[in-house]
Parts: C-alpha cells; structure tokens; sequence
C-alpha cells in the first residue's frame, strides 16, 4: 500500500507472528458464521444463543486445538490462546468458551492423569459434556491456598465427601454453574486419615444429562451482571456430595484405596504452586483477549475519526477532520502505540507458554510474566476502550456502535483470573532473589515470614531478546530521546533503582514487624512491577521491529516504539524529574517529541490498526464501516 508509507502485507505478517495459521484459520472459519452477540436479549435468551453458538464454534474445527494429539486434538497450546484473541466482537461467546475448553478442559489436562483424559477429553471438546472450573469462593477469591471446601475421603466406600462448611466456602462465580454446566472441577481442601493436604482439584458431577441438579448440589444464579450477558455465573454449595476415589484429579497428589496419600513432590506448598502453574494458560488468554477487545475499539474510534469533521477550518472554510487535531491524536495514538507494544509482548508470552516444559525455573519465570502482563493488558483495555467512546462522542454511546458493549464486557477482565493488584505484587515477588524455593504462599502472610527469615535482595528477570538489547544499548553513543540504545538504558535503569530502593525498604523486617514492613511497602511493591512489565514490554517491540524485513515498514513501527516509550516517560515523568534521570529541558522536549510522532503517524493510523486483521464480521458499529 504505497500510500500508507509502508507495506501493508509486511506488516500484517510480522503482526500474525508464529500463530498465523491459526490466525487465518478463525477469519476463514468465522467468514458467514452467524456469531453476532446479544442484541437486546434477555438474560436467559443472551445465554442459550451464547451456548448454541458454542456448537458453531466446535464445527469451525478451532476448539480441539490445545488438547493432546492422542484424544483428537492438536497439541497447540500456543494457537489455543491465539485463537480466542480472535473473537473481540462477541466477549460472551469468548469468555463461556474460555471457560469450557481453556479452564476447564485445561485443568482436567494439566492435573488429571490418562484414565482422566481417556474418559472426558473427547466429550469436552465436542462439548457434550460442558463443565466448569470451580475454583472461587466467596469468601476466597486472590487466596487460593486458603479455600475452605474440604473432600475427605471415606476408605469404607472408597469415596471423597465433598462438602461446603459454610455461605462463604461456596463457590462464587463460577462460569457455566447457572445453566449448562454438567461436571465441575472442585478445588478443595484434600483431608484423609484427619490430615489435610492441601488444595486439590476432584471431577463433581453437579447436573444430570436432563439438566436437573444433583442431590447434595445446590445451584444458584449470580444474576444480571454490568457485562458478559451471555455467560451464565453461579454459585455452587455441596452437601456431603460423594464421589469415587478415581475423581481425584491426580498427576500431583494421590489417595490409595486405604486412604494413604502420596505425591510425587514433598513440598506441599511447593506442590500447590506447581498445580496453580498448569493453569497458567487462562491467564495469558486473557491478557490476548483484552488486547483484541482494544484493536476493535481502536479500530472504531480511529476510522470514526479519520472520517467525521468538525468545526470550519479558518484558512480553508472547510470543516476539519477530527484526527486533524492535536488533541484528539493525543487520545488515540499513544494507545495504538502501547497495544502494537503488548501485542509483541504477548506473542513472546505465548511462544513461552507454548515452548516450557517441566522446568520449576523457566515456569515461575512464566508465571512473573504472565501475571505481570495480564495486569498492565487489561488495565490498558479499560482505560483505552472508556478514551475511545469519549473521542466518538455521543456516537460511542451508542450500543450499535460497539464501544458501550465492548466497554461493559471486559470491565471484569481486570479482577478475573487474578486481580491486578495481587498480579503486580506477585510479580514484585517474583523479582526478588531467593523467592523460588523460600516463599511459603503466594500471600501477604508468606512474605511477611520470608522477610522475617531472610535479606532480601533484588534482580531483574532477563528477557530472551537481553542479548539484541545490550547490543543496542552498548553501540549507543547519543544521548538522544530518540536514541533506542538510551531509551532502552533509562527503562532499564528505572527498573534497577525501583528494585534496590524496594530492597532497601524490605531489610528492614524482622520476625516483630515483616507484615507491617512489607504493608508500608505496597506502594513500593507495585510500582516495581509496573516498570518491570514496560522494561519488558518495550524489549518485545524492539524485538519485533529487529524482525521486520521491510526498511519503510520498520521506519513506521520505529515511530510507534518511539511514542510508546516517550509516552511512558511523560506518565511518569515526575519520577524521571526527581530522580534527575531527565532534566526539565528534557522533559519538555520529550512532550514536544509526541506532538510531532502524533504528526507523523496520523497518515498511517487506520492502516495500522487494520494490519491488526481482526475478523471482518466483528466490525459492525456504522461509524466504522
């Protein structure tokens, strides 16, 4: 396209990445595919269209693609998640099959062992058996370790009693519980012979084949959400609910017929953290999906933009157009900057996922990231898609027009599968030295033990593009805000300091005062994982930009690292002032320099978040078309 100043096609490729297969596979599959969301539906009507199109999307041939070979499906792991950034126009229909065939399918995989997948894999897929993934409890949402459903196993019927204590053990919202749900994956406290041994996760049939709850289960509906109406949440109580030994999920933890328990790990908490592990992979969808949800939005604001006018321009008589002006550039096109930076950085997410095998490092290591990321994507939805409807007026009200769905839809993406705030602290933690084999739980607790016990040091986790970066940084000689060599330096620099000051502010717990330290340094805590995940997220785009083939494609996208990074500083440039890492000459320059990208890009802006390829038929909104 040789008026956008680059080559469309390069572009689209280097966007697709690794997974393009699967990217093409779900435009192809969807092409006609009836798969609109919810149109002024009621809740039990958005519900049961929801769960009809479930059907559509297992006879696209996408839904087998994260689950082994051996069952019928594709060993894709990576194209799994893929594929659900791929649906931002229905969040209903993404979430309810996140929950059917990522959690749920995925926990039965990932903790079951091959009697497990033998029996369920291939109903689970071709969705004759819908479940759900009973994790959360009222009273236990982010504290995992601590919920309080209990399974104790009977050695006289070889059974586990499954059991909620009391209203705030029962598991709360729970996707899938309300309506369709069959059989749950339960995560409870595993007791035998009077020992509890920690959180474990039992198959519990709660529905018959007609639909009707089982004796012992009682169901009850969340009700009407802000959101996802089409997802039908419930909540789920157990009473003295039996179930045979062999529904014990049991590749980490097992019960003989006796009631002897043996896992192949020691640890218990150790052996907790390994089966929160495995589950990792709704996590990082997440993530995608929040950044699909922000290209369509984009893509709606900018096109919207490109084409209303406003307001007579005095030296030509004619009306402007509404991405002619500075201040709406400045809405619009650092956010596309910083979500063409998340996309790479979730590629490489994506290809880690894919790639680890049983490695306790490489895994945690997954794990910092994952969180780390799903935190900053889903804040930068919500804040970009609200900025979006407010640059197209009161056409963005409007619910033809997408934004208040798509606004409404993934408000929860930043308190479910982890809330932010956990996420950055897990982080935090995660950076500092000696957490891999010394935190007891991922808790405020655990910390605070582990400051009491030891000296707390701090490093910096190493991308795997650190050797492409220090290359850059090492032939950098200009002190230039443009300079990548010293934009990526001052990323890396800013790191460093928040990580040895945050250090510094945890030597001084002791077993008397370790939670009212690490309380004190929340604040501190948070913000290191902030900069971790920019430092992390800008080494990605370079990564990618290294990547790209073509000279004028790499000039635009160089454009956009560059109002990526410059952005961030002037967020957070009070910080830089501070700590004399810029000067206010500099500062100001720096503000200077994002007008003038702003400038530059605007031709490009409609090209480059329709090089994003999202589906055609998820592009409904009339101010967009």
């Amino acid at each position: 396209m040789e008026s956008s100043g680059f080559d469309a096609g390069e572009l689209a490729t280097l966007l697709d990445g690794r997974w393009a297969h699967v990217r093409n596979q779900v435009r192809e599959a969807l092409d006609g595919v009836p798969l609109p969301p919810g149109d002024d539906l009621d809740v039990e009507s958005h519900r049961a269209q929801t769960y009809e199109q479930l059907h559509l999307l297992v006879k696209s041939g996408i839904t087998d693609l994260g689950f082994p070979v051996a069952y019928g499906g594709r060993g894709d792991a990576g194209g799994s998640v893929v594929s659900m950034e791929m649906l931002p126009g229905n969040l209903s229909l993404m979430v309810k099959a996140g929950v059917q065939w990522g959690l749920f399918g995925g926990a039965i995989v990932a903790l079951g062992t091959e009697e497990h997948h033998e029996r369920y894999l291939r109903d689970i897929m071709s969705l004759d058996l819908p479940g759900c993934f009973a994790m959360t409890e009222t009273g236990h949402g982010s504290d995992v370790q601590h919920l309080r459903t209990t399974a104790t196993y009977d050695p006289a019927t070889q059974e586990f009693v499954v059991q909620t204590p009391d209203e705030s053990a029962r598991k709360d919202y729970i996707g899938n519980a309300a309506r369709d749900g069959r059989l749950a994956v339960v995560f409870a406290q595993l007791i035998t012979g009077g020992e509890t041994h920690g959180v474990h996760a039992l198959l519990v049939p709660i529905r018959d084949a007609a639909g009707q709850t089982l004796p012992g289960v009682r169901i009850t509906d969340c009700g009407r959400k802000a959101g996802l109406g089409g997802v039908d949440n419930g909540r789920i109580a157990f009473d003295q609910v039996r179930v045979p030994r062999e529904a014990l999920l049991n590749r980490y933890g097992d019960v003989d017929p006796d009631g002897t328990y043996r896992s192949p790990i020691a640890s218990s908490s150790k052996r907790f953290f390994t089966m929160l592990g495995t589950l990792i992979r709704g996590r990082i969808s997440v993530a995608g999906t929040a950044g699909g949800a922000t290209k369509l939005a984009l893509e709606i604001a900018l096109r919207y933009a490109d084409a209303r006018r406003q307001f007579e321009r005095p030296d030509t008589g004619v009306p402007a157009v509404l991405l002619d002006y500075l201040a709406h550039q400045r809405k619009l096109l650092p956010a596309l900057a910083k979500t063409f930076a998340l996309h790479f950085a979730q590629e490489e997410l994506v290809t880690t996922l894919h790639e680890v095998r049983d490695d306790e490092r490489q895994q945690r290591e997954l794990e910092t990231r994952a969180a780390g990321l799903k935190a900053v994507s889903t804040w930068h939805a919500t804040q970009t898609i609200q900025t979006c409807r407010e640059a197209c007026g009161g056409a963005g009200y409007l619910a033809e027009n997408q934004l208040a769905q798509l606004k409404a839809d993934t408000d929860v993406f930043t308190t479910f599968e982890g809330d932010n705030t956990v996420l950055l602290q897990l982080v935090a933690k995660g950076l500092l030295t000696n957490y891999k084999d010394q935190f007891d739980d991922l808790g405020t607790l655990g910390m605070a033990k582990f400051l009491a016990e030891a000296f707390v040091g701090a490093v910096i986790e190493r991308t795997a593009t650190r050797s492409l970066v220090q290359r850059i940084i090492d032939r950098s000689g200009r002190d230039d805000i443009l300079d990548r060599g010293w934009q990526l330096k001052l990323f890396d620099d800013r790191e460093r300091h928040v990580l040895d000051g945050l250090g510094r502010r945890l030597r001084r717990a002791n077993r008397d005062n370790a939670f009212e330290v690490f309380n004190n340094a929340q604040d501190h805590l948070l913000r290191a994982a902030r900069v971790h995940v920019d430092r992390v997220v800008l080494e990605a785009f370079v990564a990618a930009i290294e990547r790209c083939g073509d000279r004028r494609t790499a000039a635009v996208l160089n454009k956009l690292c560059d109002l990526y990074v410059l952005s961030n500083i002037e967020e957070d440039r009070g910080w830089f002032l501070e700590h004399e890492r810029i000067t206010p000459r500099r500062s100001k320059a720096i503000i200077e320099a994002i007008n003038v990208l702003c400038g530059q890009l605007r031709p490009h802006a409609v090209d480059l978040v329709t090089a994003f390829g999202t589906p055609r038929q998820w592009l409904t909104a009339p101010i967009a078309t």
